[in-house]
């Protein structure tokens, strides 16, 4: 793991997307909530905020930080379902791999509330969007279609 020790302790946020597409029946059944399996949306985005929370779990080398907030939410589009996540954190590194890993995990877990009625969603566009924070600087992604 990178040595942060030296760096100072400061507020940092990082926003994260993930995209699936979706068929036109399963986006029916999507605003009508009518999936079988339940509440996709709603169990996608505990999955998500549950894998913020077990990051450094997941990925090697990423140290383990104290979460101050995180937030998962979904926007069914026209023929796609938009995860964005968001995470904060006072720390001394920032929470860009968290962010990311909610936004894919929460994609995922609707993928798996969603595949026996579509078996030809796909993930896409996993992509930090912006962030906030640390020595870097902010971060804000231009030029990325949000449409569905």
């Amino acid at each position: 793991m990178v040595d942060v020790g030296s760096k100072p302790v400061t507020e940092r946020r990082a926003v994260a997307s993930a995209q699936l597409r979706i068929g036109s029946e399963l986006h029916a059944l999507l605003r009508g909530g009518g999936v079988p399996k339940g509440d996709a949306f709603g169990v996608a985005r505990v999955a998500g905020i549950m894998a913020a929370k077990r990051t450094a779990d997941l990925i090697p080398l990423c140290h383990t930080l104290p979460l101050t907030s995180v937030s998962v939410d979904l926007t069914l589009q026209a023929r796609a379902v938009l995860v964005r996540a968001t995470v904060t954190t006072s720390a001394r590194t920032g929470v860009e791999m968290e962010a990311l890993t909610a936004a894919s995990v929460a994609a995922l877990t609707l993928y798996d509330m969603c595949k026996s009625l579509d078996r030809g969603m796909v993930i896409t566009r996993v992509a930090l969007e912006e962030k906030d924070g640390g020595a870097s600087g902010p971060f804000k992604r231009r030029g990325v279609r949000r449409g569905g």
